[in-house]
Order: C-alpha cells, then sequence, then structure tokens
C-alpha cells in the first residue's frame, strides 16, 4: 500500500474517474443513479467543482488511478455555504485495502484548511454492514439521521444514511471572512 499516492485529479484522470463510478453506479448502491454518466457529464462535474475550489483528489498506484474523491457543496442554499459533502470512490480491484481511508483523510485535511465547518456523508445503502458507513464511522463521522425506503435499486429498498464531522469548531465559532466558504459567497456578489 505504501505507492498510493493521493494528489489532486486532473483533467487527464477522467478516463478512469469515469470507469470506477460507472462500476459503482452499474454494480453498487452507494451512488443512487442508475445510469452511468459519460465522460462529458462526468467531465463537467468536474469543472464545476474545480471552479470553485473544491478539493477533488485521485488516488494513484502504479501510474494508474484507483481511486477518487472529492467535496462540493451540501446544498444550493447560501446559508449552506460552510458544510461539503463528501464523495469517495473506489476500483472494484482496490478496494479493502485503506484507499478510501487515505482519500477521505486527506479530503477532511484540505476542506479543514479551506474553512469548511462540516462535512457531511450522504451515504446509499447505509446498512450498518455498508463499507462506507463503517469508514465513516472510523474517521470519526457520527450518525445524524436515516431516510428511511429513500431509494429502490437492484430490486430493493435502501437506506439513506446522513452521517457528519466536525471541522474547524463546527457551530461554535463565527465564520471566518478568509475561508474558501466566505471568499466564494462574496464573489457571488452576495
Amino acid at each position: 500500500m505504501s505507492n498510493i499516492t493521493i494528489r489532486a485529479a486532473t483533467p487527464e484522470d477522467l478516463d478512469a474517474i469515469t470507469a470506477i463510478y460507472a462500476d459503482a453506479v452499474i454494480h453498487g448502491a452507494a451512488s443512487y443513479e442508475l445510469d452511468p454518466p459519460t465522460r462529458d457529464e462526468m467531465a463537467e462535474r468536474f469543472a464545476g467543482l474545480r471552479e470553485d475550489a473544491y478539493p477533488y483528489l485521485v488516488a494513484e498506484r502504479d501510474g494508474d488511478v484507483v481511486g477518487y474523491a472529492y467535496a462540493g457543496p451540501f446544498r444550493a442554499r447560501p446559508a449552506y455555504r460552510f458544510i461539503v459533502e463528501n464523495s469517495i470512490y473506489v476500483a472494484p480491484a482496490a478496494k479493502g485495502q485503506g484507499i478510501g481511508r487515505r482519500l477521505l483523510e486527506r479530503l477532511i485535511s484540505e476542506s479543514t484548511a479551506l474553512g469548511f465547518r462540516q462535512m457531511v456523508a450522504v451515504i446509499g445503502d447505509g446498512s450498518p454492514e455498508s463499507p462506507s458507513v463503517r469508514l465513516h464511522e472510523r474517521a470519526g463521522f457520527r450518525h445524524s439521521g436515516v431516510l428511511e425506503g429513500s431509494g429502490y435499486k437492484h430490486g430493493r429498498w435502501l437506506d439513506t444514511v446522513f452521517m457528519q464531522f466536525e471541522m474547524n469548531g463546527g457551530n461554535r465559532l463565527a465564520p471566518d471572512p478568509a475561508s474558501l466558504p466566505e471568499r466564494n459567497f462574496a464573489a457571488k456578489g452576495r
């Protein structure tokens, strides 16, 4: 596992990112999408997150992208600007090797440095046995809600689990005017 590098994603990584996500959509229940997005759609999503300077990372092993993660807006309303939602996907052959953990740790570190106050995981197929639930629990996320039977995929109803991680003093401190959320808010003329 020592040959894993976590780095900022680039447009050159989009073929691998698209393939990893397509596998998750087709075979998994973490994403509630039913049809994998095209590379062009994934490129638009990537560009939108990077335009607002959200962290977008890849895990690379021996020159191959084996996982990716990003933080993005939790909701579009401006009062939510201090919360990011994370997404983490690992290639099938690389699961169970600690790559998701390393991506999440780096994502938390970068989101903290940018001044966000909360990170939220919205986990499809949020059963207690879910690898994603266990990953977030081990990273210190707390359970903050369940939407029972909120998704239907692969012939079964799925619960959506919300988990939350506090950063930068959470809601106990006033917003930092130099933080990315405040800078983005000001740049949009608010």
